[in-house]
């Protein structure tokens, strides 16, 4: 375990600098607006002020804020950040980021959980294949079986709390199933989605209603994830290539559920969009964090036995502009013990409401004492 420093030559801001100004633009159809995609007009308005306003040192400064860690487990290297609480018993939680974000997800949080009485020794892990972990591609059951062997043996503690959504959903929902003798508590902002396999006369009205509205849109915005889980190489070529190209692909993703003017404020403003999407082109991680979706593909296909309903308590926190599922769609998988739809905020709550979103950890998590 050694510590670890952000640190990025200026040499490479140069390169992103003149890959941006050397940009081929495609161009769009008249009036495409985000009918099509992400928006021309907005991107080069969005990358004109990466270019020259944008100030990475002053970001990179934040992220070396807070003590920051690299480990080795089972030749993995593991890059995570560990902030001690300061109340007299913290409460050590883990906390797993999605796709396309990444550890910086957490950063509003961090002072938020772990400075008041009711506090908590944050871990924060980059996913292998994402940030300054390895740029491994590995499935979210293996991810959960490292993060014990972090909590457990790197950093000693015998039980602990986890979070997560998005891809961090089913590294938290492996660690509630695999190791409920290690795990106290989980919480969540979304469970997993209809696939196809269920039997609609087990659902209830509201669950049917929910996966009707998921087919939908799977087929209207979820051509992403079936592309990661196919061809994820493919796509990888260009995108570390060009930072417009990656800029254009994490944005589309941004307004989860938003209209267009609010794509920043759901990555909880414009410096903080560019600075997730700066870990990516940094790192050249894009390719590997793509991969992940082909190897929890890979397991999926490969007969791997669904994980079993776990018993340990589970918190749910619903986001207006999260998918919108009922408490008994939930209750197929974790064990709810609170299920609460929250008044503001996303996908990226961490980001764009941090207040709410602290504020919910901990009156889950210590309403368990």
């Amino acid at each position: 375990m050694k510590p670890f420093t952000v640190n990025i030559p200026g040499s490479v801001i140069n390169d992103l600098k003149n890959r941006i100004q050397n940009t081929r633009w495609p161009g769009e159809a008249e009036n495409a607006g985000w009918n099509f995609g992400t928006s021309e007009k907005y991107l080069k308005e969005l990358t004109s002020y990466w270019m020259n306003e944008y100030d990475w040192k002053k970001h990179e400064e934040e992220l070396n804020q807070y003590p920051q860690f690299i480990t080795e487990i089972d030749e993995i290297q593991i890059h995570f950040q560990h902030i001690k609480g300061k109340g007299s018993n913290p409460k050590p939680l883990v906390l797993t980021h999605g796709w396309p974000d990444s550890y910086y997800r957490f950063h509003k949080i961090i002072p938020l959980l772990t400075d008041e009485e009711q506090s908590f020794d944050l871990i924060i892990p980059s996913i292998p294949g994402f940030g300054f972990s390895d740029k491994v591609a590995i499935s979210s059951e293996t991810v959960a079986d490292l993060w014990v062997k972090l909590m457990t043996g790197t950093l000693g503690y015998k039980k602990f709390y986890a979070a997560g959504g998005d891809v961090g959903m089913g590294v938290t929902k492996a660690l509630a199933s695999k190791y409920a003798d290690r795990v106290e508590a989980v919480h969540f902002t979304d469970v997993g989605y209809p696939m196809g396999q269920e039997d609609p006369g087990t659902m209830s009205e509201e669950e049917q209603q929910f996966a009707q509205f998921v087919q939908q849109w799977w087929y209207s915005e979820g051509a992403y994830a079936m592309l990661h889980a196919t061809k994820p190489q493919s796509l990888a070529y260009a995108l570390n290539d060009s930072p417009v190209g990656l800029a254009a692909w994490i944005v589309s993703f941004g307004n989860a559920g938003a209209p267009p003017e609010l794509i920043e404020a759901a990555f909880g403003g414009k410096n903080e969009l560019l600075t997730n999407i700066m870990i990516y082109w940094i790192t050249g991680t894009i390719g590997s964090s793509m991969r992940m979706y082909k190897a929890d593909a890979m397991a999926q296909w490969g007969g791997s036995q669904p994980l079993q309903k776990s018993n340990v308590p589970a918190g749910v926190a619903v986001f207006p502009r999260e998918v919108q599922f009922p408490r008994e769609w939930a209750e197929r998988f974790v064990n709810v013990k609170h299920f609460k739809k929250m008044e503001e905020g996303g996908h990226f709550a961490a980001l764009e409401v941090p207040q709410i979103f602290a504020d919910e950890l901990r009156a889950f998590f210590y309403s368990l004492d």
